[in-house]
């Protein structure tokens, strides 16, 4: 069968299903079979289709539904951080992904340019910025700023800007996404510059080991976060085959998701930031393990294991 008939055939089966939706368990079970059935159908036929991912996406829906009752997952706050959070970020993998390469392509165009304008970081980072910490360095403690305050105000102060700079992020995406995008620029920008100014003071190697002690997790959520940007404009510059208002309550539900599960990580760098990464003398070794567990937990948590809960739910989904 062709795809085109394929889809004409059920499209309004399928809208039925993800619209409208069974209360009676049996009957719920029943239009789940035929789901799947359409499902493997797709996969054996149109495996790299859209209506493949979208019968996917569908097929998920229902199986959370099913076994959201399981006494396992009884708790709504555990099955959030379990469950949903990890699937709606395996979603928007590919938002994320760009999000990612636009900061990082920012952040090299602005080294790039520091490294040919000796002007450049001062207009980015301020001329007291620079001054203070050209002092700070005559000084031989060039990562003095992270001492000015008292470590609880530090971190109170920390988190609350870093979760309303990424939820302003965030909210820039109703800007069909270029919100989202000028904010990654600026943020983007202002590391590149920021970084590339400790490696021409041939601290480049100790600034990594002290700034990204909470810049790991820091930079990460704001990566994220942009891609929850990117999701909500893209919902309405591509709404696919629902109402554009739907989509846009889909895309805005899901982004919201996204920023939720990034502020228990905002404030886990803010604490670091307040009362860890003010110790710039620590050993290496501690410097290195902190990095690293903070890099392995954002990898694990937002890459490889919503990619292997997906995984899981299909092969339980087809069996």
């Amino acid at each position: 069968m062709r795809e085109g008939l394929f889809i004409r055939k059920n499209l309004e089966k399928w809208k039925k299903y993800q619209y409208e939706g069974a209360t009676d368990p049996d009957e719920l079970a029943g239009e789940f079979t035929e789901l799947v059935d359409d499902l493997g159908y797709a996969k054996t036929f149109y495996p790299q289709s859209k209506v493949t991912q979208y019968l996917n996406g569908l097929a998920s829906r229902f199986y959370l539904g099913i076994y959201k009752n399981k006494k396992e997952e009884s708790s709504r706050i555990l099955r959030f951080w379990k469950t949903d959070l990890p699937l709606v970020v395996r979603k928007y993998h590919r938002e994320i992904l760009y999000s990612f390469i636009i900061f990082i392509g920012f952040a090299i165009i602005a080294a790039f340019s520091a490294a040919h304008d000796e002007s450049f970081v001062r207009g980015v980072l301020g001329d007291q910025y620079v001054e203070m910490t050209e002092a700070n360095i005559a000084k031989g403690d060039p990562f003095g700023v992270y001492k000015s305050d008292n470590q609880l105000s530090m971190f109170l102060g920390i988190a609350i800007n870093n979760i309303q700079v990424s939820f302003i992020i965030f909210v820039a995406g109703f800007i069909v996404s270029v919100g989202s995008v000028w904010f990654l620029f600026k943020n983007g920008v202002m590391l590149g510059a920021f970084q590339y100014y400790f490696f021409a003071k041939g601290l480049g190697m100790k600034s990594v080991l002290v700034i990204w002690i909470h810049g790991t997790l820091e930079i990460s959520s704001i990566i994220i976060a942009g891609g929850a940007g990117l999701v909500l404009g893209n919902s309405i510059l591509f709404p696919g085959t629902h109402k554009r208002l739907d989509s846009l309550k889909n895309g805005a539900k899901d982004g919201l998701k996204m920023m939720i599960g990034l502020v228990p990580v905002f404030i886990c760098a803010a604490f670091l930031e307040g009362f860890v990464t003010r110790y710039s003398t620590m050993p290496v070794v501690l410097s290195v393990s902190i990095l690293s567990a903070s890099l392995g937990f954002i990898i694990w948590y937002f890459v490889i294991y919503p990619i292997r809960l997906q995984n899981k739910i299909n092969a339980s989904a087809l069996s």
